[in-house]
Formats: C-alpha cells, sequence, structure tokens
C-alpha cells in the first residue's frame, strides 16, 4: 500500500508539473464569462464551510453585474487541521481553482510547483495592488505564490478599561511602558480586580514575545554581534534575560499556570470571565470581536484598551516577518480559468466587493436605514474573509454612529499596531535546511517552556545553546550569514 500510495504522488506531481509552466507574461486580455454560460471556478476556503455559504452567491451576482459571468463551486476540506486536510485534498489530486491557505502551502508551490506566480496577475490589478502595504508587496516579491492584502498584522495585547482606571500603575504604563512599570502594572491589575493571573496566552511564549521582545533587545530574528556576524536571537543573553522575566511572572502568579496548555477560545474565556487580566490578538478586527464580546457578557463599562509594547532596548511589537505571506490566496497553476480565479479577488478587494466582505448582505447583516447603514445583530459573526486591508473600504453611506464597523479600541490597535512596528530579518528556509529548522525550534520551544516554568533555569542556557547548535542551528546561523544583507 505504502508503494503504490508513493506511486501514485509520484504520478500526480508528473501530471502537475507537466500542466504548470511558470507563468511569465501578464494574464490574458480575453475576457473570461462574458457570456451567457458562467465559467465555473472551484474555490478551498477555512472560513467558508458549505456550498450554501450566502457569501458564494453574493459574489456570483456582485461580478455578474459587472460583466464577469461565475459559478463558485464550493471545495469540501474535511474537518480539522485545515492546512493538514487541505494538503489531503490537494495530493488527492483534487485542486480547486482559488486556495486559502494558512500554513502548509510551501511544498505545493515550491517542491510540487502547483501554485501559479502571481506577480503579473498583481500588477495588472487596480485594487488588489491598492490594498496591499509594503510588508506585502514585499512578502510577494519574495514568495509570489500567495497574496493577502492586510494591515500590518500582529498581536497586541489589551486589558478592560475599567479595570486599568483601577490601578495607580496603570496612568506610569500607558505615559512610559518600562519592563518594570509593566510589571508594577501586572501585579496591581491582578490585585486590584480578583483576578487569579495578569497575563494569559495560548500554548506559547508568542503572545509575551510581542509584549516584551523588543524591550530586552531582541529586535529581529537574527541579531549581529559585535564581531559583526549573525546569530539567532533566541541563542543570546538577551533572550536568557527574557525568560529569566518570564519565568518571575510564571513564579508569582502573574503569568497563567496552564499557559501551555490554553487554546485560543479558553484563553479568551478567561478574559471574559475575569480570570484573566490581559490578553493578546491580532490588531483590528480580532480586538473588535473581543471588545463586542467582552461588553456583551459585562457591560458596556468592560471596553478594552489595547496597550503599548514594553520599552527597554528597543521598543515595538513583534518584528514583522516579510519573507512570505503566512496565509493568503493561491491560483493553482493547473487552473483553465486562472484570468477569472484572479477577478474573484480584484472584485472582493474592490469597493464593492469590500462592503460585502466586511458588511456581510445587506437585510442579514446590516440595513439601510435614512440613508445610513445600520450594522445588525448578526454582523457579529461575521468576518471578513478575502481581505483585511480598510484601503478600498467605502461604503455608499455612513454607518450609523450607534453600530461601528470598528469600534474605537479597534482602531486604536491599528493605528498603534502600524506605528510601533518594525520589520524582522527573517528569511525563507530552504528544503535541506528545513528538518534543522524544525528540529531547533522544538528544541528551543521545549527549554523555553521548562525554564520559564521552573524546571530549567538561566544556569542550563548554555548548555541549550550547544544542543540549538548540534542540532542544526550551526548550519542555519551559517546560511543566515550568507544570506542577509
Amino acid at each position: 500500500m505504502k508503494k503504490r500510495s508513493a506511486f501514485m504522488l509520484v504520478m500526480l506531481m508528473l501530471v502537475v508539473s507537466a500542466c504548470s509552466t511558470k507563468n511569465t507574461e501578464a494574464p490574458s486580455e480575453t475576457p473570461q464569462g462574458s457570456g451567457d454560460e458562467p465559467v465555473t471556478l472551484t474555490i478551498a476556503h477555512k472560513g467558508i464551510l458549505s456550498a450554501d455559504d450566502p457569501l458564494l452567491k453574493a459574489i456570483e451576482e456582485g461580478m455578474k453585474e459587472e460583466g464577469k459571468n461565475v459559478k463558485l463551486k464550493f471545495a469540501q476540506v474535511q474537518s480539522g487541521s485545515y492546512p493538514e486536510k487541505l494538503g489531503l485534498l490537494l495530493q488527492s489530486g483534487e485542486i480547486p481553482d482559488l486556495i486559502y491557505f494558512q500554513g502548509g502551502d510551501y511544498q505545493f508551490a515550491i517542491t510540487q510547483k502547483i501554485l501559479e506566480d502571481l506577480t503579473p496577475y498583481i500588477e495588472k490589478s487596480t485594487y488588489v495592488k491598492a490594498a496591499m502595504n509594503p510588508y506585502n508587496v514585499e512578502r510577494t516579491k519574495n514568495y509570489p505564490y500567495l497574496v493577502w492584502a492586510s494591515p500590518t498584522s500582529n498581536v497586541i495585547p489589551a486589558v478592560r478599561q475599567d479595570w486599568l482606571d483601577k490601578t495607580a500603575s496603570g496612568k506610569a504604563l500607558l505615559e512610559k511602558p518600562t519592563i518594570d512599570n509593566y510589571y508594577q502594572f501586572l501585579k496591581e491589575v491582578k490585585e486590584s480586580n480578583g483576578a487569579q493571573f495578569a497575563l494569559t496566552t495560548a500554548g506559547n511564549l508568542d503572545e509575551l514575545d510581542a509584549i516584551f521582545g523588543q524591550a530586552f533587545g531582541l529586535r529581529s530574528t537574527w541579531i549581529k554581534g559585535e564581531d559583526g556576524q549573525y546569530v539567532y536571537s533566541k541563542t543570546t543573553a538577551a533572550e536568557k534575560e527574557k525568560l529569566e522575566f518570564y519565568a518571575k511572572l510564571y513564579k508569582e502568579g502573574l503569568l497563567d499556570p496552564e499557559f501551555l496548555t490554553k487554546k485560543w477560545d479558553t484563553k479568551e474565556k478567561a478574559f471574559y470571565d475575569g480570570i484573566a487580566a490581559i490578553v493578546a490578538a491580532n490588531q483590528g478586527g480580532s480586538i473588535n470581536l473581543i471588545n463586542q464580546k467582552m461588553i456583551a457578557q459585562n457591560g458596556a463599562g468592560s471596553e478594552i484598551t489595547p496597550l503599548p509594547p514594553a520599552s527597554g532596548a528597543a521598543q515595538g511589537y513583534t518584528p514583522v516577518d516579510a519573507s512570505k505571506e503566512s496565509r493568503g490566496f493561491a491560483i493553482a497553476a493547473t487552473s483553465k480559468h486562472k484570468d477569472m480565479a484572479f477577478a474573484v479577488l480584484e472584485y472582493m478587494t474592490s469597493p464593492k466587493g469590500q462592503v460585502l466582505d466586511k458588511l456581510g448582505i445587506e437585510g442579514e447583516q446590516y440595513v439601510v436605514e435614512n440613508e445610513k447603514i445600520k450594522l445588525t445583530d448578526k454582523h457579529a459573526e461575521w468576518l471578513p474573509r478575502f481581505v483585511e486591508s480598510m484601503e478600498n473600504f467605502k461604503p455608499p453611506y455612513e454607518i450609523d454612529a450607534a453600530t461601528p464597523y470598528m469600534s474605537k479600541p479597534a482602531l486604536d490597535s491599528l493605528e498603534m499596531m502600524a506605528s510601533m512596528s518594525t520589520k524582522d530579518n527573517s528569511f525563507l528556509i530552504p528544503d535541506e535546511l528545513a528538518a534543522k529548522w524544525d528540529a531547533s525550534l522544538a528544541l528551543y520551544k521545549e527549554f523555553a517552556a521548562d525554564m520559564v516554568t521552573g524546571k530549567k533555569t538561566s544556569a542550563d542556557f548554555d548548555k541549550f545553546v550547544q544542543d540549538w547548535n548540534a542540532a542544526g542551528g550551526k548550519d542555519l546561523t551559517e546560511y543566515a550569514n550568507e544570506t542577509i544583507k
């Protein structure tokens, strides 16, 4: 059976490779879907769960009004880990025209070569190109197989405003968010509001790093030493100092003792229930949704406030990875209707498509009354599924102030993230080093968790660095010094 499966996969790759010559020219000018018969496109998307999703029909109707006759066919991705289940679908030979990835795309773009180079499509576009920020542009330049028009994306910490107001240290934190001021605030916000702990996070230290990493001097994935050579940031003295601080938070009960087993939903529930004082979430839409849920459960006075990153050796949220998009849309190289597939993305990035993507269906997620848009209760569960950028979002009417699309905390989080973000120097890991990268990263995560929870101490850090180098870190460091310019 294993030999047969391997044979089938090889045959699939050969067939796909034969069909997928790399597109280096601009897309065809010949209009597709302009006749009576629609062009049928198959779409796979984590956020579209059934063929009955009203978004599909709304896209068809909107594009038809603009002379593009398209029929969107839902591609069933089995429940479970989306990247894993999508990968199984693609390896079966069923390759949708338009594919949303949230990880797992690299093997299909680089190894199997079944994803289209989107460069010429983006260059010819009007709305997609306009919605891309400089990080999006650089990512597609480095890795032209995914496009995701979004604002600078990262996690940002937030606290209930009424809980913040109860503290004397909160004002000092906002004025000067040093590591020490943050520490004093964490202690006070827990004690003054009866929370079980100050900070919670979902399974790793990434969300804490978004707050504290740069303050300890961890400005990028690779840090240049005094000798001019780059070293992995998580093997530096700054990393050891940061982990010592996290261990202090854990020991004093300021960090959720179950942070390693928390999931995003249980993490957020702890925040809504007042068990945790501070939570971190993506700026913009996620902060907006958390704010809505917090107010729904605890009343208008519980509106949340996004917090700045700690300041110290540097200040900023997690450095922004510009090596590639971590998620986004791809077009199959095997598609017979690549132009139309990209036209869907272009439409959804246009002002009309943006109203649909962000506001939903008129009469369901919103209504128009007295030339004002009023969002209904159903809008709370409607999230953008194609574009997170606000660049082309121009509703035909003013949105009623009583039901804003974005709350003040969400808008503040977008502004704070844009003004306090810096570019990382991370890069795409080549195939020949991928296994070593995975092994060395796993080693770090295990050691960091052990050090924070007290199973290891700073005395063990040098041994960890030795093990990291032996697990492949030495080769990765050599490659980094050859690659980073």
